[in-house]
């Protein structure tokens, strides 16, 4: 195994899902590419207003690279292959880093199940039904899918 797709977004499961893809990596001789897609919220922040629809992308991923280059503090940089945010359906921009930088393995973590995700399905269950390589979908302890 030579790169692990590390699938991190802004929730409190981000570092639990980086640590067991760097233990993976540790274990495999692989290294860990950090990755977050962004799309364009429906709901903006009052902030967010005054900004020009054009700067509103860059902004989002200028964003995320903080917010991952934060996580990745944590992590060995002889385990880092890289840093990266694209714009897009979470699970289409990750399946297609997946395959532009021919991970391995993607580690991706598992998320809510409300109302609206047993109708549209999770961004981790999308990814699943779609890529072309394996995933490993991280739990929390203690947590467990809803029937």
């Amino acid at each position: 195994m030579k790169r692990i797709l590390t699938c991190l977004d802004g929730s409190q499961r981000a570092p639990y899902v980086l640590s067991t893809a760097v233990s993976l990596a540790r274990g495999t001789g692989a290294k860990v590419l950090l990755f977050r897609a962004v799309s364009i919220p429906s709901e903006l922040p009052p902030r967010l207003y005054s900004v020009s629809p054009n700067d509103l992308p860059d902004i989002l991923l200028e964003s995320a690279k903080s917010e991952l280059t934060e996580l990745a503090r944590d992590v060995p940089q002889d385990l880092i292959d890289g840093i990266e945010v694209h714009v897009g359906s979470p699970w289409d921009a990750i399946c297609t880093a997946a395959q532009a930088h021919d991970a391995d393995l993607v580690v991706i973590g598992s998320h809510g199940y409300g109302a609206l995700d047993r109708i549209l399905g999770t961004t981790a269950a999308k990814v699943v039904n779609h890529i072309d390589r394996s995933v490993l979908v991280v739990r929390a302890k203690g947590s467990r899918a809803l029937a």
